[in-house]
């Protein structure tokens, strides 16, 4: 991507979000779920999960998902700035940090919100990929916690795509964008080294709800 073309994107995401134009796009989005019950039977459980997302998804995945008490996990990157101001205004619980930036304090933090019995949201492509890629910091949460992953994704039948690492999603006014929850996982695995190699096999699931949800 050349540097206009990411000057581009982020003049038009930072118009979207420090404009307020998402609590305008957003009430005309007309969603669709799969696999709901997945969700249900987590939910039911009164246990704590990890919802995973790739970062191009997750424009409207923070608007169906608003006011749940979902901890968040933003990069302290430039650009996270931006979702971060959005997602807070949307009843998000930031945690702040990424696999490059903050690694370390990222990953106590989400582990104590599982311990503490929460739900956490995570990209783990992000902050900035390469695009669904799997980076390991998720998977050790989830090796350290017991929490199960629950893969979920989003696809729309009109949007503009950012010429972004992500092709991030905006869907446009009336929109109908599926939402689509795949197959929790837990991961087993004895050390940190182990949860990482656990990467494509949750990526396929990832992918395998993307598909689902159309994108």
């Amino acid at each position: 991507m050349s540097a206009d073309a990411g000057l581009a994107w982020r003049s038009r995401l930072t118009l979207l979000l420090g404009k307020g134009l998402l609590g305008a796009l957003g009430p005309t989005w007309r969603f669709r779920v799969i696999n709901e019950e997945s969700l249900r039977k987590l939910r039911s459980t009164g246990k704590p999960f990890i919802y995973s997302l790739w970062h191009g998804h997750l424009l409207p995945l923070l608007w169906y998902h608003r006011g749940s008490d979902v901890a968040i996990l933003i990069s302290e990157h430039r650009d996270g700035e931006l979702i971060a101001r959005a997602a807070e205004s949307l009843g998000y619980r930031l945690i702040r940090g990424s696999t490059t930036r903050g690694a370390e304090r990222a990953l106590l933090s989400l582990v104590r919100e599982l311990e503490a019995g929460r739900q956490v949201a995570v990209t783990p492509d992000g902050p900035k990929g390469p695009a669904r890629t799997f980076a390991p910091g998720a998977l050790i949460a989830a090796q350290r916690s017991g929490a199960p992953i629950l893969p979920v994704a989003a696809g729309a039948d009109r949007a503009w795509r950012l010429r972004s690492w992500d092709r991030f999603i905006i869907p446009k006014p009336f929109a109908r964008i599926t939402v689509a929850y795949g197959t929790p996982t837990t991961v087993d695995a004895p050390s940190a080294r182990a949860a990482a190699g656990e990467a494509p096999r949750v990526e396929a699931l990832m992918n395998a709800a993307a598909k689902l949800a159309g994108d």
